[in-house]
């Protein structure tokens, strides 16, 4: 069998970020199994994109190029996937790094020819330098990172998390790029759930495909002070709902929220006794991660009806664009 060869799509809009962004390249760059190349996607920022240019002038296998589509984090991964040469498509955060093995399993989960994605474990750092005692790890998703409820190992999934995940370059051909008008702008209101959206496309145009999560494929996440915060969770939470609407409208509710109704039935119950019990014992934090779920849900649901209204109405539109110019 081929070796199949991987790109890896970086995604930046900030110089706010530049240290971590270096940080990300250089993970890539490090991996034991060697990726393809590494392409640093610019979002509408002429000074990033000019001094990314000059930073990786001289290196070998790193590319920078300027955001093609609209604002955004889709177009920018659209804009990646188009000029990438991989068979594989990766997707790294600008503000992550990925161990050095990462790409090693991303690979080993393409053995199989049925499957069409492969994503890992995003584990955070956070800038205090300790979990805030009242953040419940069932919602770490608010913070970009694999939350609890997930079951462990390689596992067969509804959906990657787009932060850290792969595709094959043949998934976009069967089902197109990342919808845009759903995902991040950056840093306007923390939007989400495009992969989600891409996955149940694919799954529907390519019922066979298999999609994956492998947890020996890791990143670390830098979390940021500003969102270790209750006003960034709620302001995340009511965000995914609003999401959440556009996903349904898109693939359907029954898909849509497949995976939502297990976690909320079963998954959040479970993290409010927790919290309740570590309360009652006098542990840290208890009696806040119980009432952060509550809050979460809550405002999710929020969001999910505010969306819905709007999506009926019109007022809320995304497209999604097939991938020209794709390189084999």
């Amino acid at each position: 069998m081929r070796t199949l060869d991987i790109s890896v799509v970086v995604c930046v809009y900030t110089e706010d970020r530049w240290e971590d962004i270096l940080a990300a390249v250089d993970s890539v760059l490090a991996q034991s199994r060697p990726a393809l190349e590494t392409l640093l996607v610019v979002d509408h920022n002429q000074a990033l994109l000019d001094r990314l240019s000059k930073e990786y002038k001289e290196t070998e296998g790193v590319r920078v190029l300027a955001n093609a589509g609209p604002r955004g984090l889709s177009a920018g991964r659209n804009t990646g996937i188009a000029a990438s040469y991989g068979d594989v498509i990766a997707f790294l955060d600008d503000d992550a790094v990925a161990e050095r093995d990462w790409l090693l399993h991303f690979a080993e989960g393409y053995e199989d020819p049925l499957v069409m994605a492969v994503g890992g474990r995003t584990m955070p750092i956070w800038a205090s330098g300790r979990r805030p005692a009242w953040f419940p790890e069932e919602f770490d998703w608010v913070v970009g990172c694999t939350y609890k409820g997930l079951p462990p190992g390689r596992v067969q999934v509804r959906n990657v998390l787009g932060g850290n995940a792969s595709f094959r370059r043949s998934a976009f051909d069967a089902a197109g790029g990342f919808a845009t008008g759903i995902g991040r702008d950056g840093d306007k209101r923390p939007l989400g759930c495009e992969e989600t959206e891409l996955c149940i496309r694919l799954t529907h145009a390519r019922p066979e495909a298999i999609l994956l999560i492998d947890d020996r494929a890791v990143i670390h996440h830098r979390v940021p002070e500003a969102r270790e915060h209750f006003a960034y969770f709620r302001t995340r939470t009511y965000a995914e709902g609003l999401s959440k609407a556009l996903v349904a409208r898109s693939v359907g509710a029954g898909k849509g929220l497949e995976s939502e109704r297990r976690y909320t039935t079963r998954v959040l119950p479970a993290g409010v006794a927790r919290g309740l019990r570590d309360a009652l014992l006098a542990r840290p934090g208890g009696a806040g991660r119980a009432a952060a779920i509550v809050a979460g849900v809550v405002t999710a649901a929020g969001g999910y009806v505010l969306g819905s209204v709007r999506a009926r109405r019109g007022g809320a539109t995304f497209s999604v664009v097939r991938i020209e110019g794709a390189a084999r």
